[in-house]
């Protein structure tokens, strides 16, 4: 606690709320890890499902960015942002407790997932638009870049203990009855943020304004903001290549390296201490080298481990799969904290909800995407082949970033880190 104390800040430990919002971030993000282990295992240990049901299933997990990923934006800054993170968190511990009481009546099916898959989606996507447009307002500016480190710490914590956790619950349980473990946590998440105290205003409605027009103000933002384009075409192109793991690492593990679920378990929270040790770095590198350049710097100097993948093989060959995830992930978290603190500095309050659907829709529009080619390669030509595929694609991810005017800066335009007033772009000395 006291490493957290010194990276997160007294300050930050001490705001009451901030506490609750980083409790429940953190019993969500653990049951969700849990389900990122039991939910592709239900549905190939328990239903059989082939490659391309996995990834359809994936696919489903995260068509609701593409489907209501725009609108989505426009209604959260309509609204009070923490009664939309409460019912997101109630929605999605009814549908994933759903799961578990099918299987027991035998009634399960893989119909079921696909529809609770698109329904947690959904609810997610408001969950997160509202999570990253409430954290301004809770936080000065001067402590975005603490909160969001802090945030995912917590985040990448889960990622460490969860699947271990998941793999035994599977290991003990079986697949479906390790996912009540995830609609406790998301319960557990609302309870906590129901204790939140902070005076959000309801936001005045524009007279006149229609949902159209909100939609266009928020993409139209993103759009005209060079800094903005260029990560956004980046964190999409890893979206889709992440995507594209995911839909295949499963089939791969159980198919090919035979891992039992208590192994893939402990495989994934191998992989995630990288990003916790990414979390955990991002304020000191942030400070050392630039947020500019760290953002290009943390892709490109990782990007390449992602060759450890395909060249996995059993027994301790599958450590090679965890070395690469785990370093992948230091980069990706670096990367998240640095770019998803400079957008909520530079947006106006009125434009966060919008700003944050736009690229959510934007780079998380992607996955569903990278989940159907990656289930359609893995049937066609094998998952390994499948890796080869997405390994190739974390080489080129990081070009954008390299070739933008990024490469140039040291510091973001209008973020500066120490006292959270605009400040001009530093060049790279």
């Amino acid at each position: 606690m006291n490493v957290f104390q010194r990276l997160v800040g007294g300050a930050l430990l001490r705001h009451r709320d901030f506490r609750l919002l980083l409790s429940g971030a953190a019993a969500g993000q653990l049951g969700s890890q849990v389900t990122l282990v039991a939910l592709p295992l239900v549905a190939v240990l328990r239903l059989d499902a082939s490659a391309l049901q996995v990834g359809l299933l994936t696919a489903a997990e995260t068509a609701a960015f593409l489907l209501v990923g725009l609108p989505a934006g426009a209604w959260v800054d309509r609204m009070r942002r923490l009664p939309v993170l409460i019912r997101a968190d109630v929605v999605r511990c009814l549908a994933v407790g759903s799961i578990p009481l099918a299987a027991a009546a035998g009634v399960l099916t893989m119909a079921q997932l696909y529809l609770v898959a698109l329904v947690t989606g959904v609810a997610t996507v408001f969950f997160d638009v509202a999570h990253q447009s409430f954290l301004p307002q809770l936080l000065p500016r001067d402590q975005l870049v603490s909160g969001n480190g802090a945030l995912e710490t917590v985040r990448s914590s889960a990622q460490v203990a969860g699947p271990g956790l998941g793999g035994v619950l599977v290991q003990l349980l079986g697949a479906p009855i390790a996912m009540v473990a995830d609609a406790l946590g998301y319960l557990t998440s609302a309870l906590l943020l129901l204790g939140i105290r902070s005076d959000e205003p309801r936001p005045e409605p524009a007279p006149g304004r229609s949902l159209r027009a909100d939609i266009a103000e928020g993409l139209s933002f993103v759009l005209r903001q060079p800094l903005l384009r260029v990560i956004a075409s980046a964190t999409a192109a890893s979206n889709f290549f992440s995507a594209l793991l995911l839909a295949v690492q499963t089939v791969f593990w159980v198919r090919v390296l035979t891992l039992s679920p208590t192994a893939i378990g402990l495989l994934l929270s191998v992989s995630a201490v990288g990003g916790l040790a990414g979390a955990l770095c991002a304020g000191p590198l942030a400070r050392r080298f630039g947020q500019a350049r760290l953002i290009w710097l943390s892709a490109t100097v990782t990007s390449p481990f992602a060759l450890l993948w395909p060249l996995s093989g059993r027994g301790a060959g599958a450590l090679l799969f965890a070395a690469g995830s785990a370093v992948v992930l230091f980069g990706a978290v670096v990367y998240n904290v640095a770019q998803v603190s400079f957008r909520q500095v530079i947006c106006p309050p009125a434009l966060l909800g919008r700003m944050n659907a736009t690229m959510r829709f934007l780079v998380w529009g992607t996955l569903p995407l990278g989940a159907l080619a990656g289930g359609a390669v893995a049937t066609a030509a094998g998952p390994r082949t499948a890796l080869w595929i997405c390994a190739a694609g974390f080489l080129v991810v990081p070009l954008p970033l390299v070739l933008s005017p990024l490469r140039r800066l040291r510091d973001l335009p209008g973020a500066d880190e120490r006292h959270g007033e605009p400040a001009e772009a530093n060049p790279t000395r």
